[in-house]
């Protein structure tokens, strides 16, 4: 039997709303939260679902500033979390927050999803991040192409992995479309006006 982690005193408080969270990163980071970063609300009804045992591995697929991470570490100090991104200045920020709180099962990685080994892990959270490829408004920055082509790519990379997984694996969706994950998968359960999925893969 595993004993309770003990976090540093001062870890508590970051977690008490959305907003103080928020603080862990620059205005111009904070500014974006409301259309691009995970709600804790929405994390912790994520964690349990996709933290199935001790150890389990969860990516977080466009993991941004990492905030969806650092608060699925905190819920689930037994669980492993990556985030995969593939800005190197969110990912700066990113790191800077779990270092500042102290988290260390949380861990980030520089890189696009169509490089990326999904067998390394066990569960997957997909917070729509492609659909920035066909934003005009609201974007993160200037700093990746934009186009439908990319948005379709991405998409079909992430079928073709998330169809590689063996049976039992579990996805989180949101603000997803339903065509974007393979037949296999199936919904279990949804929240937030159905914005919020629940998959497991069948076969």
């Amino acid at each position: 039997m595993h004993s309770a982690p003990t976090y540093p005193k001062t870890i508590n408080h970051w977690f008490s709303t959305d907003d103080q969270l928020n603080k862990l990163y620059p205005k111009s980071i904070q500014a974006l939260a409301h259309r691009h970063w995970t709600p804790l609300q929405i994390t912790q009804m994520v964690a349990p679902f996709l933290v199935t045992h001790p150890g389990v591995k969860v990516l977080d697929i466009g993991s941004g500033v990492g905030k969806f991470c650092v608060a699925g570490a905190y819920y689930k100090p037994y669980a492993t979390f990556y985030g995969v991104e593939q800005r190197k200045d969110l990912i700066d920020h990113a790191k800077k927050a779990s270092t500042t709180l102290g988290l260390q099962n949380v861990h980030f990685i520089h890189s696009n999803i169509t490089d990326l080994d999904f067998s390394q892990y066990d569960h997957f959270y997909f917070f729509n991040s492609f659909y920035e490829n066909l934003m005009t408004n609201d974007k993160i920055d200037e700093n990746i192409t934009h186009s439908t082509w990319l948005f379709n790519y991405y998409h079909k990379q992430l079928y073709k992995k998330l169809d590689g997984m063996p049976a039992g694996t579990r996805v989180a969706t949101f603000h997803c479309l339903n065509n974007k994950i393979p037949p296999d998968y199936h919904v279990v359960d949804s929240k937030v006006d159905t914005l919020l999925k629940f998959w497991i893969k069948v076969l």
